[in-house]
């Protein structure tokens, strides 16, 4: 790492500490030449292989626009999308690969999003899963209806749970 007063290529690590819940590296470093300090951060660097072949750097940014798209004109604030996206790239990152087909990114988002906002799940998983009839409109709603109706009953449960 060469240092940012003096161009020297030798520097050492004086302290290293994880920063944004592991997902990043925070290094103290010291100048071997001029004895200066300075910081540096590594990161992992998550790769997005397209359907085309084309690889490019994750970005929190273009889920959230993405699925802003998919939430036009519904009650869903920027702070909501900001956790969704959050909550997709923890979901990637887990999977501890390198490179991710775009495929598995959508597959990330419709979980989240569902839990999030019903018509927005519907309008993103009808482009993403190319919808092409009423018919896979009508089995979509049903899943989300059984998945809303399964939800609720877990909910009454753990408050019954709770309460005794």
């Amino acid at each position: 790492m060469r240092c940012p007063f003096c161009r020297h290529a030798d520097s050492r690590v004086v302290d290293s500490r994880e920063v944004d819940e592991g997902q990043a590296i925070r290094r103290r470093r010291s100048c071997a030449s001029c004895g200066r300090r300075f910081t540096t951060s590594e990161t992992m660097v998550l790769a997005v292989v397209k359907r085309s072949g084309v690889t490019e750097q994750f970005s929190r940014d273009k889920v959230v626009s993405g699925v802003r798209r998919a939430c036009q004109g519904r009650p869903v604030d920027d702070d909501a999308l900001q956790q969704l996206a959050q909550r997709v790239e923890e979901s990637i990152r887990s999977a501890g690969l390198a490179e991710i087909p775009s495929h598995e990114v959508g597959l990330a988002i419709l979980g989240p999003l569902r839990e999030l906002d019903g018509v927005a799940y519907l309008r993103f998983a009808s482009v993403y899963r190319s919808f092409s009839s009423v018919e896979d409109f009508e089995k979509e709603i049903a899943d989300l209806r059984e998945a809303m109706a399964g939800a609720a009953a877990q909910k009454d449960s753990d408050q019954r749970e709770d309460g005794d």
